[in-house]
């Protein structure tokens, strides 16, 4: 009896050992709000949208209508007013504060709330909607507190952060989690390796900071990934050293200034550099180059595989925009491509990005029609174009794509215009149905190959796995 009392009493022991040492273990973030939840804001933005009194007419000419024929029933001019809830961080003691550029993007009115009760009217100092970053100042009349930044780069994957905001409009709300990834990035804003977390955001968060367990901003959480828009588990953060380098050009001139050198690229797959003769995955392949751009005057070329910008690897296709958009327009950087199986070094002046224009109108690109030939080992018809569509589609060369089989082994669609085969490096233009079936009759069935299709007005890579048995 006495001994299994002994045995108990060890039991719960070492039991309050483990609690203790995980009790250890387990972040304490209490501190951390105390001394950094002040620099936190929460920002109320108001846009008012005026709506024609009658539907089809502006106000001035309803009111002149109502004026003259029916004075009795003159109506007031109609506001309707929407609000954006968001979060925000004092970064200088002057007032200067950042935030996410959507939630004060229109804003005809931003108030400003501190933690102490105070509020400010505040005015857009510049915003930039590539990086969804803001940059807002208050006129205070009493000291604020200020940020302290860190280092994205330091951060790990599986390391404790957390966020504070106004999810929802609820003040000063503390969520915590850990990095469930580094370097995301969204097809709608390459330029910014997102930060991934699993902290609670939701409406109303945007544009608060992201903290590391020694009181650092290292972000600013910018969105989340949810069909039903609220939180699950799946949330994003703008690094802290992309949004001061933003904050840093929209302070000194109200915009931002970017590089671009005027290519189309595209990921390069295990596949791709198999057929380029490339060691590894990696770089970004070159898939138009525009007309009269720094790219084409430094001596870029479609098919070409960009490894190495400015003295950086490249070692996914969205390393590039953002480090051409980090270089100063005008500045020289060197750049190194993999062409032909060999590399070569490249220099190219830094043009200055544009916004995006889009062409209003036109029509699609009629389809070449051709005469069929037969199927070859990819499954697909081809034909040589006419004199009248080489001068339609300004080629000097190439086969119409004029059937898609079934069986086909490429992912090609009928118009399209193949340009150039390349195998192990080697890339051959094609001229002939003859050349290209001879080309395809020489190859292993398990031989990896890429097609340069021009498509519409653009151009596109195309990686073929395998090949029909000869016949």
């Amino acid at each position: 009896m006495l001994f299994a009392r002994f045995v108990a009493a060890g039991l719960i022991a070492a039991f309050c050992t483990v609690v203790a040492a995980q009790a250890r273990e387990l972040p304490d973030f209490t501190r951390l709000v105390e001394e950094q939840g002040a620099v936190v804001v929460n920002i109320n933005a108001v846009k008012t949208q005026r709506r024609a009194a009658v539907p089809g007419i502006d106000d001035e000419e309803a009111q002149e209508f109502f004026r003259r024929f029916m004075p009795r029933q003159l109506p007031d001019p109609r506001r309707r007013e929407s609000r954006s809830l968001g979060s925000g961080f004092i970064i200088s003691k002057d007032g200067h504060i950042l935030t996410n550029e959507h939630v004060v993007d229109g804003a005809d009115d931003i108030t400003v709330k501190l933690t102490d009760k105070r509020e400010y009217k505040a005015k857009v100092i510049g915003s930039d909607k590539r990086t969804d970053i803001a940059l807002i100042k208050i006129e205070p009349t009493g000291a604020l507190p200020v940020a302290h930044f860190g280092d994205p780069a330091k951060l790990k994957v599986g390391e404790w952060v957390i966020a504070i905001g106004s999810p929802f409009g609820f003040e000063n709300t503390v969520t915590a989690g850990i990095v469930s990834g580094k370097g995301r990035v969204m097809q709608d804003a390459n330029l910014v390796p997102f930060i991934q977390t699993d902290v609670a955001i939701n409406f109303g968060n945007s544009g608060g900071p992201l903290f590391n367990m020694r009181g650092e901003v290292v972000g600013i959480n910018s969105r989340l990934f949810s069909p039903t828009g609220t939180n699950l588990g799946i949330a994003f953060a703008i690094p802290i050293d992309v949004a001061l380098d933003v904050q840093t050009q929209l302070q000194a001139k109200g915009r931002v200034s970017r590089g671009k050198i005027g290519v189309a690229i595209q990921e390069v797959s295990r596949d791709l550099a198999t057929s380029f003769g490339l060691d590894r995955p990696r770089g970004a392949l070159v898939v138009t180059v525009e007309k009269g751009s720094p790219a084409e005057r430094a001596g870029i070329e479609a098919s070409d595989i960009i490894t190495r910008f400015d003295g950086k690897p490249i070692e996914s296709e969205s390393d590039l925009p953002r480090f051409v958009a980090a270089i100063r327009p005008g500045s020289k950087s060197d750049v190194e491509v993999w062409r032909q199986g060999a590399t070569r070094p490249l220099s190219v002046v830094v043009g200055e990005w544009e916004e995006d224009r889009v062409a209003a109108g036109g029509q699609p690109p009629r389809a070449p029609r051709a005469a069929p030939v037969a199927a070859n080992r990819l499954g697909i018809v081809v034909a040589e174009l006419t004199a009248e569509q080489k001068k339609e589609f300004k080629l000097s060369g190439g086969l119409v794509v004029t059937e898609v089989r079934p069986e086909a082994r490429a992912e090609v669609r009928k118009g399209d215009v193949i340009l150039v085969m390349v195998h192990r490096g080697r890339q051959t233009e094609l001229k002939s149905v003859e050349q290209f079936n001879r080309l395809l009759a020489g190859l292993d069935k398990n031989a990896v190959i890429t097609l340069q299709l021009k498509r519409g007005d653009g151009l596109a890579f195309v990686t073929v796995s395998g090949l029909a048995d000869k016949g």
